[in-house]
């Protein structure tokens, strides 16, 4: 009896003992393995957060680069009843357009009064130098562009701000006035910046055209404001899609859609993000 007693509780031992090393062996590396998985979805999870960063940093003005802003530009000097016109008949610039230096019978010359206005509004203001009218020679486009940057500098503007020269279609012109006024401006604390008709059968075209070819970096440094094609004078609700023509390549950053509005007497215009950099 005894003997069978003994052979019974070595028998049970023995599959207590199994069930247990079962049960060690199938228990203990899940906990393990549970125990490890928050912390690799953690890892994953900043993983994937910092790729996203990095995204972003590598790409940090691609929004910009989509948004256009609405504007105008004006020969006469902004007051409040010029501002309220604007804003009551066509809309709330982001952009201004206004002339350095008075121009007897053509512009009133923006001062700094006027600019604090603006700037009370939340407007920036884009910088245009109108005197010039015959724009042939190197000499000639540098100290334009001399001049330019004088009158600038009296106005107390910060350095990067880019000066747009106002080349009307009756200009006579050619390449080296653009290498005079492109050079003559870099040598300052500001950009050079060119407005005009950019129409492929216009000279302004064609010759920036060949001073890009010839002058490094002329190209891709220098602002372009183009006037061309014309969609007509539109409120800035009904503005039209961005769609302002340059020379492939150049860097061209705003459209005048619009002249001549009979109301405020203003011309209407959309803008490229960037811009917003070299505006004062």
């Amino acid at each position: 009896m005894n003997n069978w007693k003994n052979i019974f509780l070595i028998v049970m031992s023995i599959i207590i003992l199994s069930t247990l090393l079962f049960v060690f062996k199938e228990y203990i590396p899940n906990v393990a393995n549970d125990e490890n998985q928050p912390g690799e979805q953690t890892e994953q999870k900043q993983k994937g957060t910092d790729e996203e960063g990095a995204e972003q940093e590598e790409h940090p003005t691609n929004k910009k680069e989509d948004e256009v802003y609405w504007g105008v530009d004006s020969a006469s000097k902004t007051t409040d009843e010029l501002y309220a016109c604007v804003s009551d008949q066509f809309g709330d610039p982001k952009v201004w357009g206004r002339y350095i230096g008075d121009n007897k019978n053509v512009s009133v010359g923006l001062t700094g009064q006027e600019a604090d206005y603006l700037h009370s509004k939340d407007i920036y203001i884009l910088l245009i130098y109108n005197h010039v009218t015959d724009a042939r020679g190197y000499e000639n486009g540098f100290n334009q562009a001399e001049e330019a940057v004088s009158l600038a500098r009296s106005l107390d503007v910060p350095e990067g701000k880019a000066i747009f020269v106002d080349i009307e279609p009756g200009y006579p012109i050619d390449s080296e006035f653009l290498h005079g006024w492109y050079d003559g401006v870099k040598e300052s604390v500001f950009e050079p910046g060119i407005y005009g008709v950019f129409a492929e059968e216009q000279n302004l075209y064609q010759e920036f055209v060949k001073a890009a070819q010839n002058v490094e970096n002329f190209k891709k440094e220098t602002l372009i404001w183009s006037a061309h094609p014309q969609a007509g004078i539109t409120s800035q609700a009904k503005a039209p899609e961005y769609n302002a023509e340059a020379p492939e390549g150049s860097h061209v950053i705003g459209w005048q859609y619009g002249i001549d509005a009979k109301s405020c007497h203003i011309d209407t215009n959309l803008f490229k993000g960037p811009i917003l950099d070299y505006l004062w």
